[in-house]
């Protein structure tokens, strides 16, 4: 198995992509979420780092959950995007 095939996630036995970015510190923030949630968390980086590039197929970042984990941590995201959301727009 290739963990660096192209921009889609990997297939990656018993685990599940749940997120995808370019910026780094927001799959950080999510992984640290999940951990407070209690949801076991990889992160896959596939960034170039010979460039220092933040857009585009070279510079995805995907978080990784165990697939008995999938629908605790896409409700668990979802909650952590609205706090997000709502923090936006108080400001």
């Amino acid at each position: 198995m290739s963990l660096f095939k192209g921009p889609e996630p990997n297939k990656i036995d018993n685990w599940v992509c749940v997120m995808e970015r370019n910026l780094e510190f927001e799959v950080e923030m999510a992984k640290n979420y999940l951990a407070n949630q209690r949801i076991p968390s990889n992160i896959l980086n596939k960034r170039d780092s010979a460039h220092s590039i933040n857009v585009g197929e070279m510079s995805l970042i995907y978080l990784y959950v165990p697939k008995e984990f999938e629908k605790r941590a896409r409700k668990a995201l979802a909650e952590f995007q609205n706090e997000i959301d709502e923090d936006q727009n108080l400001e």
